[in-house]
């Protein structure tokens, strides 16, 4: 058993801390609201975001700082991408020297083009730092239905002990030391699911979907291959397993805000009829200057971050999308 604090209450971090507290670690869930920690330790549910379902009896929550940093020494972050920076400049004097963090974060910080593990070595300086990533929709994870995820670390001996940090009979932990292969994997697939999403809301069928997801696949493996990732993070959990969930899953934000868009051609309405974080939104145009930077086309993405931006409407991107001319299906510069 490890001592462990999750912080960030909301869907994805109450779901973590489930996970770890389902594989025998002893877990604090630190979150700001008050009202929702409450109901945790009273009820033991996460209403606002879990809707109904009962969390575990051993979890405790809190909304003390001291408390979570004290707590333990292995830190978890569930916390929305964009406001990571910001956040750990107020904590960044709580981290000791010898902690492990956990960034379970998929994104690409929109003023620096700086992947989450680098933001965070960034603001505390150098210190043991993992990812959790793959193909984990909260919805469906908190119901301990069957998953895989890929724990990767610059060295292989902390990849494994974070896989064993997270290990239960329904999630299956495999381990990387391809730290950028899949970080980079996890923030792009976040906007080909909005791509994807965006044609599902225009009311396109199988088709469209399977050429955006194939050929936004091809951008994520060209991508990752100029920065000198491992190929195969590409084609694993982190990579297309991420992918298929998040375009093919009507659970997925960014498909489901794709797909307001594409309904309404309008972003003010998506964003009306969706409060919560949507990752592929935020990264789509920092993950265009990283493509740019080591001179990858990236044309999926592109479109996506010009719908984003309101520069042009769904129609008009999905019309230049398909005036491209064609190279090789596996032509990769």
């Amino acid at each position: 058993m490890s001592k462990v604090t999750v912080f960030g209450a909301g869907a994805w971090g109450s779901t973590m801390a489930q996970v770890l507290t389902d594989a025998g670690n002893e877990v604090l869930l630190w979150g700001r609201s008050e009202e929702v920690i409450t109901e945790i330790n009273s009820s033991h549910t996460n209403k606002k975001y879990l809707g109904g379902h009962i969390l575990p009896d051993a979890l405790v929550a809190t909304t003390s700082l001291d408390d979570a940093f004290a707590f333990s020494q292995v830190y978890v972050l569930a916390i929305p991408a964009q406001q990571i920076r910001a956040t750990l400049e107020t904590w960044k004097d709580r981290f000791s020297a010898t902690c492990t963090i956990v960034s379970t974060l998929k994104g690409i910080e929109i003023s620096s083009q700086m992947r989450m593990t680098e933001v965070i070595e960034d603001v505390i300086g150098v210190h043991k730092i993992a990812i959790i990533t793959g193909p984990n929709l909260a919805d469906e994870l908190v119901l301990r239905q069957p998953a895989g995820a890929v724990a990767a670390a610059l060295s292989l001996e902390l990849a494994d002990q974070i896989k064993d940090l997270f290990r239960t009979p329904y999630y299956r932990v495999y381990t990387s030391v391809d730290v950028l292969g899949c970080e980079l994997a996890g923030a792009i697939k976040s906007v080909i699911a909005l791509a994807v999403g965006l044609s599902i809301g225009m009311g396109y069928g199988e088709n469209t979907q399977a050429m955006l997801i194939t050929r936004g696949l091809n951008e994520v493996a060209r991508l990752c291959a100029a920065h000198g990732s491992d190929p195969l993070s590409a084609a694993g959990l982190a990579g297309m397993g991420d992918l298929v969930a998040s375009c093919g899953s009507p659970l997925s934000r960014n498909r489901t805000f794709g797909e307001f868009i594409g309904r309404t051609g309008s972003i003010a309405e998506a964003r009306k009829q969706m409060s919560k974080t949507v990752e592929g939104v935020a990264s789509s145009s920092a993950v265009v200057e990283i493509a740019h930077r080591v001179g990858i086309e990236v044309p999926v993405i592109e479109a996506v971050a010009d719908i984003v931006s309101e520069k042009l409407s769904p129609a008009a991107a999905l019309q230049r999308l398909m005036e491209i001319t064609t190279k090789a299906e596996n032509f990769i510069r």
